[in-house]
């Protein structure tokens, strides 16, 4: 267990998280899978483009080769246009999402806003009192849906003294480096404010794990039963999921659901579709995905001053997505080590690409494979 994320070890344990740490599942509920027909093309010779200015055009086939890819597929208007899977994987297995689990969080906090059991508005403390000692006293819910909330958190996965760092040591993903707070909540409990809620955009993990308890308090249920009732249980997932979870059965929000490629795309099609997913049935309301794709007023102010280079210019952070560019053709869910759902409106393509990187990030790679599914989606109808 203390190997597991060096980067010889990653392709392997990405896949088998249940095999060393302790999950909980996310049932996919009774009805029946959505059908993904198949209607397969030639993608990997797409040419995609270099960048400047220097750079070399390449395809779409050797950057996925060349990114550490474990599988990838492209879904437009609900065909499959490509599904490929590399070593072991398959269109059965279960792997990890790291950080795109926050979009899924996102999503839960979504459906419990559009039932009235969630106000985005409302300050934490009146969902978990307790947080009224800490630095998370005067937050509200928004200021977690867009990591906009003053708390003091490093994010630099290369420090094993970071915040980020330290919360894998207190759920049990990392042996202790020293004495400290056990379990998610208890150290979430921990944290200080730094700057004044509601400020810049900055990109901490503790803001998706916060946001988790409180949609579990707001609602009353754990997260696997919760996101299975609102979410996973209504796409058409085709396979249960499951989240990591602490000593206490808590689970890791931020960063510790695993699914398979092919129910990434179901999830990502809601927001082709205003929130319905592509068996018909509603899961989030058009309200909200369209503030999701709209934004707050200062929703790009607040991003382009972020003490982070995100190197998305004109780009936003809205309800647990990326959007890269200005405007809101193109939505992301990302994880470090290399995952992505894409999601392009006017293209009517969903692109999953799940990955096992040797560092947690890589801009070469991010950056590339970004690319790789702009080009696929330019050549849509």
């Amino acid at each position: 267990m203390k190997n597991w994320q060096m980067p010889e070890n990653l392709r392997w344990s990405f896949q088998h998280i249940a095999d060393f740490l302790p999950t909980s599942v996310i049932s996919r509920g009774q009805g029946l899978a959505v059908a993904l027909p198949a209607a397969y093309r030639d993608l990997d010779s797409i040419t995609v483009p270099g960048t400047e200015p220097d750079g070399e055009d390449s395809s779409v086939g050797s950057v996925m080769g060349a990114t550490d890819t474990d599988g990838w597929m492209v879904l437009h208007r609900g065909r499959v246009l490509n599904e490929a899977y590399f070593g072991e994987m398959g269109a059965n297995t279960s792997h990890l999402l790291m950080s795109v689990s926050k979009s899924l969080i996102g999503a839960v906090a979504g459906a419990l806003a559009d039932s009235g059991v969630l106000d985005p508005a409302k300050p934490l403390t009146a969902y978990v009192p307790e947080l009224a000692d800490t630095g998370y006293a005067e937050a509200t819910v928004r200021d977690l849906l867009d990591m906009r909330s003053g708390i003091g958190f490093s994010e630099n996965y290369l420090d094993p003294f970071a915040e980020v760092r330290m919360l894998e040591e207190a759920i049990g993903w990392a042996p202790p480096a020293a004495p400290g707070p056990v379990g998610l909540y208890p150290y979430l409990m921990t944290l200080r404010q730094k700057t004044a809620h509601g400020g810049a955009f900055e990109y901490r993990s503790c803001e998706a794990d916060m946001l988790g308890w409180i949609c579990e308090a707001a609602s009353g249920e754990s997260m696997p039963e919760l996101m299975s009732r609102v979410l996973w249980g209504r796409i058409g997932a085709e396979s249960d999921a499951t989240i990591g979870i602490d000593q206490f059965g808590t689970g890791m929000f931020d960063g510790g659901i695993n699914a398979t490629l092919r129910d990434l795309a179901r999830f990502g099609s809601l927001f082709l579709d205003g929130g319905r997913a592509l068996n018909g049935e509603r899961v989030l309301s058009e309200a909200w995905v369209g503030q999701t794709l709209e934004g707050a007023p200062d929703s790009r102010e607040a991003f382009s001053n972020s003490p982070g280079d995100n190197r998305m210019p004109g780009g936003m952070y809205r309800n647990q997505m990326w959007f890269p560019y200005a405007g809101n053709d193109v939505v992301l869910c990302l994880g470090i080590h290399g995952q992505m759902i894409y999601i392009n409106r006017p293209a009517k393509m969903v692109g999953v690409k799940l990955s096992s990187w040797p560092l947690p990030q890589d801009a070469a790679k991010l950056f590339a494979t970004l690319r790789a599914f702009d080009s696929i989606a330019a050549t849509l109808e």
